[in-house]
């Protein structure tokens, strides 16, 4: 955990605590979360938030590999929201990524130059290839220091014929993807995490008498990491611990970790590496910040749309007809904020799911509402949470055909909030599609008024064009907004 406060486009540190709870130990192929895993973790989370509290500070709790993939991951995140006041955020491992090369970018100066990131987890191995702050490659891999020593270092133990088994493993693990990653290129190697941290502070004592204060920034060559990672694993788990540099708390899963990292720099040909102190934790801090900002015109709503928009292009068959609604569907929003009560992160949900609500199309016409939803789950947006994916998914599923119903097995597992937010955000996003039924945006813009239960929208375009189709079209729609809002909607031309 970190606590800091926001200043500007950077934070000042206040304090750090740091448990190790090793959710996915125990546990197969993290599959499920052991009962003695989630009690860990829940008694974690609970002194965090105790700490949280005398800062009194806003908390951002976000759950990776270990919890995304268990099968009982809901009943974790049920237990730490009861037990210990928090609200777990699971994320995507494309969005894990994303955030790591957030918090990586405040450590070091990477201007001007093509940087590959790796970041090695418990559960997974984060690689990002990127320019500064544009990503031109970001895969999560099933590569953990825990994950693998689970598969083939059990207890720590060394067999002979695990080594090489385990490289192989690696190898065919990142083989799909290699070349495109050599294809980019890189001037800058930079690795992040534990393990990580651990491996520089061995590299760096090979040639130094004591490890300076301060790691970040620190470089250690390839050569250095295979010696390394040779030394360690020719040493016996009972001695591993007393080798220079070597945590206390890694001993036994440091030999898959330094496997993982040993076996890409041979792969992707990285000669030298170079250390990063901030990571996923300082990544989730600045991605925060921008979430309380008020302003949603930020780099948070730049990184999500522009996501989505790839996404639309990709599968819609008219994505500037997605455009146009998504458009609309923000100027109802804003209209509709200056009447009622509204969270402005809803428009974020709202400006994806009107990109979306198409994406199903590329499947099959019929039920493609359907098919959006389906898409929307499972594809790799960033800038958002699980949970927001899964608001976006239902919103795009909700455009047309059937309104949300409690039979519908989602929409039920929703919390009554939630519930709400789709059925308002698919109103919207209904009426925005009316609004465009003639695909050409003649459409600009919307007025809303209010008079007690009573809304009229008058709708605005260039002199002299017909609305009377899409007047028509939303005037058919407008029946979940108003039951959403509890009023009477209706349409007319602004003249």
């Amino acid at each position: 955990m970190v606590v800091a406060k926001i200043s500007g486009t950077g934070f000042e540190v206040i304090t750090r605590h740091k448990v190790t709870a090793r959710l996915g130990e125990g546990a197969g192929d993290m599959k499920t979360l052991s009962e003695s895993a989630m009690e860990r973790g829940v008694t974690a989370l609970r002194q965090m938030k105790q700490i949280a509290d005398v800062h009194q500070a806003h908390i951002f709790a976000v759950a990776t590999s270990a919890v995304r993939e268990a099968k009982n991951s809901k009943e974790f995140v049920a237990r730490v929201s009861k037990e210990a006041k928090i609200d777990v955020a699971v994320i995507s491992g494309v969005e894990e990524a994303r955030l790591i090369h957030l918090g990586v970018l405040q450590a070091l100066p990477l201007a001007d130059q093509r940087s590959i990131l790796i970041d090695i987890g418990g559960g997974s191995t984060e690689v990002v290839v990127f320019d500064h702050s544009d990503e031109l490659f970001a895969r999560s891999y099933k590569l953990g220091a825990i994950r693998l020593t689970n598969r083939f270092f059990p207890e720590g133990s060394v067999h002979p014929a695990a080594v090489p088994s385990c490289r192989r493993f690696i190898e065919s693990t990142i083989e799909p993807t290699k070349r495109e990653i050599k294809k980019l290129g890189h001037d800058t190697a930079v690795v992040s995490s534990g393990t990580s941290e651990t491996l520089a502070r061995m590299c760096w004592l090979l040639t130094h008498d004591e490890v300076p204060q301060v790691m970040n920034g620190m470089k250690f060559s390839s050569a250095d990491l295979h010696q390394i990672t040779n030394l360690i694993v020719r040493t016996p788990s009972s001695k591993r611990t007393e080798l220079p540099g070597m945590d206390s708390g890694r001993g036994d899963i440091i030999v898959a970790g330094a496997l993982i990292l040993s076996t890409l720099a041979t792969v992707l040909e990285i000669q030298e590496f170079i250390y990063s102190d901030y990571a996923l934790r300082e990544g989730v801090l600045l991605d925060a910040a921008q979430r309380l900002d008020p302003d949603v015109d930020n780099d948070l709503h730049n990184v999500a749309i522009e996501s989505a928009t790839k996404l639309s292009q990709r599968c819609d068959e008219d994505p500037k007809h997605s455009k146009n609604v998504a458009r609309l569907a923000c100027n109802v929003f804003d209209e509709l904020s200056d009447l009622y009560e509204t969270n402005l992160h809803d428009r974020l949900y709202l400006e994806a799911a009107a990109l979306l609500a198409n994406v199903g199309l590329v499947v099959s016409h019929a039920r493609h509402h359907i098919h959006s939803y389906y898409i929307i789950r499972n594809a790799d947006l960033v800038g958002f949470t699980d949970r927001e994916i899964e608001i976006i998914a239902q919103v795009a599923r909700y455009h047309r055909k059937s309104e949300p119903k409690l039979q519908h097995q989602q929409f039920a597992q929703l919390d009554a909030d939630d519930q709400e937010t789709v059925r308002f955000l698919s109103g919207i996003l209904r009426i925005a599609i009316g609004l465009d039924r003639t695909h050409d945006g003649r459409t600009t813009s919307v007025k809303i008024t209010r008079k007690q239960d009573d809304l009229q929208i008058a709708v605005l375009g260039k002199r002299g064009t017909d609305h009377e189709l899409n007047i028509y079209a939303a005037h058919e729609r407008r029946e979940l907004l108003q039951d959403a809002l509890h009023c009477t909607i209706a349409l007319t031309t602004k003249r």
